[in-house]
């Protein structure tokens, strides 16, 4: 799916898909946590650590959390998303991709889940931060049809920087 336009694929889709793909995109597990803490910390994202991920896959009923999971030698999960949808809304809480396999569609294709997820239990639209030095990731969420709409000074730490706010609207 990218961003709104296409809800649903089928099974042979999915299929050839994968056959295109070194990964395959999954529900988090607990099993998961460590590999997802370890590409969190490779990534440099705002740290949660392995406790509050935990936390949101096993107490949090409105969490959507994928990871992609490496088909080929390497390590096992590549990637991550966690978010939640409340109401009417999807937030994206944090996303990475192991360094090694950026430019791959590992971050496109969590998005695609969560997108899908999310619609599926009533979401219209989808919020997220980004660094505004993350070019690649604000092109990204543009392609899946994301647009900017406000800025938050000083949002993140280690080092400080602006946070750009995306939206994107489900129809």
């Amino acid at each position: 799916m990218k961003g709104a336009g296409k809800l649903s694929v089928s099974s042979r889709e999915q299929s050839h898909e994968s056959y295109l793909r070194p990964f395959v995109v999954t529900r988090m597990h607990e099993d998961d946590l460590s590999l997802v803490v370890e590409i969190e910390e490779q990534s440099g994202l705002n740290r949660w650590g392995y406790d509050a991920y935990r936390r949101e896959l096993l107490t949090n009923a409105n969490a959507v959390m994928f990871v992609a999971r490496n088909l080929y030698p390497g390590p096992s999960i590549i990637g991550f998303l966690a978010g939640w949808t409340v109401e009417d809304e999807m937030h994206i809480n944090n996303i990475a991709t192991h360094p090694e396999y950026r430019r791959m569609g590992v971050g496109e294709s969590l998005m695609d889940a969560a997108i899908e997820e999310s619609w599926r239990h009533g979401a219209r639209y989808v919020l997220l931060e980004v660094r505004a030095s993350n070019e690649s990731a604000q092109l990204l969420y543009r392609k899946l049809g994301f647009s900017f709409v406000a800025r938050r000074r000083d949002y993140y730490r280690f080092p400080t920087e602006d946070a750009f706010v995306m939206k994107l609207e489900m129809k």
